[in-house]
């Protein structure tokens, strides 16, 4: 089957064409465009580019400060610190200690479960009901030199699996309109990913993202605001997901992904572009985004192995996609064309929300060491959330659901209802609860609420702090 990406494979749907174009003449169009706008707006770049991380707000002007507080999204939320501490400044250099941490209580119910995957094999599933010390993230984060030049160490910690990293990403913002970086990023397939974290409903995402979004990489990116009120984010990474795969095992293809977001009413959508309007917006906020990700995806392991280190792409089913016998008995999965996109839609007013996300996701050019019943997947999904602040900055309810359309026709779903509380007024310390009914979870992972095939209530109790 010829290489092409979802967005050929939709537009052919939609308008056949004799000569489909290649990904690669895409891509040239596509930099050939982004390159003239960004040269016909460079007078709109802005020389003032203000230091949001690590300002004294005592010694600032109210003017400043409010330029420093506006609401940014950021180029992923698990890499910005909060406010922290300033262990020190200069003129020369900046030290700043931030932290973040999350204990979290699920029940994932009823106690014991099977289901029957896409090729109607038992499968036996382990329901959790655990107390966890589930996250923990330390920033060291300044500048050097000049402002405009930032470097982040992150340590994360994740005793829920056992797992600690150590990794970070260096910036510099030449204006509002160029700001580049390298280092440990995301793909830019979801809108949670592009700086909301950890200002969701609950403490993770919701099924439909979490079960077809890509993951973080090595990456190189530039960001900025293109034009008043719209954003673009490019990135070049080495792969969808780099958690728990090696440099030795990375192969010379790389990712592309892009995402732009316009928010034409008041510029912004609340701190980090976050879930409820904890601000209490007195007009209306709103923002409107798209985003794409491509890779030729891999195992990253031989076919000999059965597991495959690879685990961020799944099956609607909750099955590893790069595991033997996920498409057929006996049958590995090496490599495939990763083509993921989203859209979403987001309004904020007088403590009210609504934000919707849709996703699809297309596998194809698959490459496996047998015969398999398919020759390309094609998912797509949405998931929609209302909420409200019942007390302004004090407590704040919500609803949402997901429902994915699945080549397998399993059609998974969810309802969630839950409640936020800050017991200081402040987003840097909420208790949260919630309730979720799932059928058929398409997603499987310890990070989130999720394991493979679930179905019925999980319960989610959390606290969690942003220093």
């Amino acid at each position: 089957m010829p290489r092409k990406c979802s967005i050929h494979f939709l537009l052919n749907k939609i308008t056949p064409m004799t000569r489909p174009l290649s990904l690669k003449t895409t891509l040239k169009i596509f930099l050939l465009v982004a390159a003239i706008l960004l040269t016909g707006i460079a007078s709109y770049a802005q020389d003032d580019v203000p230091d949001r991380s690590f300002t004294d707000t005592a010694t600032v002007s109210k003017e400043e400060l409010k330029q420093i507080e506006s609401y940014k999204n950021e180029t992923a939320g698990e890499f910005t610190p909060g406010r922290g501490f300033d262990a020190f400044k200069t003129k020369f250099a900046s030290l700043n200690i931030s932290g973040y941490l999350l204990a979290r209580y699920i029940n994932q119910l009823p106690a014991k479960q099977t289901f029957r995957d896409h090729l109607d094999r038992e499968q036996v599933i382990d329901p959790r009901n655990d107390i966890q010390v589930h996250r923990v993230f330390v920033w060291f984060t300044g500048f050097l030199g000049v402002q405009r030049f930032r470097y982040n160490l992150t340590v994360w910690g994740l005793p829920t699996t056992q797992q600690v990293l150590v990794f970070g990403n260096l910036t510099y913002a030449a204006s509002n309109a160029f700001k580049f970086g390298v280092g440990i990023a995301p793909n830019l397939g979801a809108r949670s990913l592009q700086g909301m974290w950890p200002f969701f409903n609950g403490s993770d995402r919701q099924l439909t993202e979490e079960s077809m979004r890509p993951g973080f990489t090595g990456s190189i990116w530039m960001t900025g605001e293109m034009l008043p009120r719209l954003n673009y984010n490019i990135s070049v990474g080495n792969n969808v997901s780099q958690l728990g795969v090696t440099g030795s095992q990375l192969t010379r293809d790389l990712t592309t992904s892009a995402s732009l977001w316009w928010m034409p009413t008041t510029g912004e959508f609340g701190e980090r572009g976050g879930m409820l309007d904890f601000e209490n917006h007195k007009q209306p906020a709103t923002r409107f985004g798209v985003s794409y990700t491509h890779a030729r995806d891999d195992r990253f392991d031989p076919v000999s192995d059965s597991t495959s280190a690879n685990t961020q792409t799944k099956l609607s089913d909750g099955m590893n996609y790069y595991d033997r016998g996920a498409l057929a008995d006996g049958v590995t999965v090496q490599r495939s064309n990763y083509d993921e996109g989203s859209v979403d839609v987001g309004f904020k007013y007088k403590g009210f929300h609504f934000q919707m996300d849709y996703f699809f996701r297309y596998l194809s050019s698959i490459a496996a060491d047998g015969p398999l019943p398919v020759e390309s997947i094609f998912d797509h999904g949405g998931q929609a959330t209302i909420s409200q602040m019942l007390v302004h900055k004090t407590l704040g309810a919500y609803l949402s659901s997901s429902y994915i359309f699945d080549q397998f026709r399993r059609n998974p779903w969810e309802v969630v209802a839950g409640l936020s509380y800050y017991p200081v007024q402040s987003r840097s310390w909420r208790i949260n609860g919630q309730l979720i009914y799932v059928d058929r979870s398409s997603a499987s992972s310890y990070f989130g609420y999720y394991l493979a095939g679930l179905k019925g209530p999980i319960i989610g109790i959390s606290t969690d702090i942003l220093l």
